[in-house]
C-alpha cells in the first residue's frame, strides 16, 4: 500500500470487505482522515466494534501501516494497550491501540480509556479502541467501524461513520 487516500467517500454505507487484504486496505485508507484530524487540532479517535474474528485487529493492521508503523500489530487483549511510534512523509506518528474486552465493568473500561485517552492527546497519536461497548460513556467525536461477519460466505461488511462535525466556538468580537 502507499500513501493513505482518505477513506471520507467510504462513510455511511454498508461496504463489503472480501478478505483480510480488504480490511486492512480500509485500516490504511482511515490513517488519511485520522492525520489530518490530528493536523487541524481534533481528536483522532476510531471505535471499532464487532463480533470475535470480525477482523477488528486486522483493520488496525493496515491503519498502523498507514501510520508508518513498521513493527507488528497484535491484539492487546491481554496487555489491554499497546502503544506505537511510526513516520509518514518525514512526520512523526503515533498509534495508542486498546481492547477493551475483558473488561466488563463499565467504570474500569472508562477509567483505561481516560488514561489512555489523556496519554494519546498528549502524544498527537491516533487512539483505536477495540470493544467501545464495554465503556459506560460516550466517547465524541469519534469515527466508528462496525464489522459484521457474513454466515454465507468468507469476508465481512463494513460500516463507517465519521465524527459528527465538532462545533466552532463562537467568534469574539472585540
Amino acid at each position: 500500500m502507499n500513501d493513505p487516500a482518505p477513506a471520507a467517500a467510504l462513510q455511511g454505507t454498508d461496504r463489503w470487505l472480501a478478505d483480510e487484504t480488504a480490511t486492512r486496505q480500509l485500516g490504511f485508507a482511515l490513517a488519511s482522515d485520522l492525520l489530518a484530524a490530528l493536523r487541524h487540532g481534533r481528536t483522532a479517535l476510531l471505535l471499532l466494534g464487532g463480533e470475535l474474528g470480525a477482523g477488528k485487529t486486522c483493520l488496525v493492521q493496515g491503519l498502523a501501516e498507514g501510520l508508518g508503523i513498521g513493527e507488528p500489530i497484535t491484539s492487546p487483549t491481554f496487555a489491554l494497550a499497546q502503544h506505537y511510534a511510526g513516520r509518514v512523509k518525514g512526520q512523526a506518528t503515533a498509534l495508542v491501540h486498546l481492547d477493551l474486552y475483558r473488561l466488563e465493568p463499565p467504570a474500569a473500561a472508562d477509567e483505561l480509556f481516560l488514561q489512555e485517552e489523556e496519554e494519546a492527546t498528549a502524544l498527537g497519536a491516533v487512539l483505536a479502541v477495540e470493544w467501545p461497548e464495554r465503556l459506560g460513556l460516550v466517547p465524541e467525536p469519534a469515527w466508528r467501524v462496525q464489522l459484521r461477519v457474513d454466515g454465507q460466505r468468507e469476508g465481512r461488511w463494513a460500516r463507517l461513520e465519521p465524527p459528527a462535525l465538532e462545533p466552532h466556538p463562537p467568534a469574539v468580537r472585540g
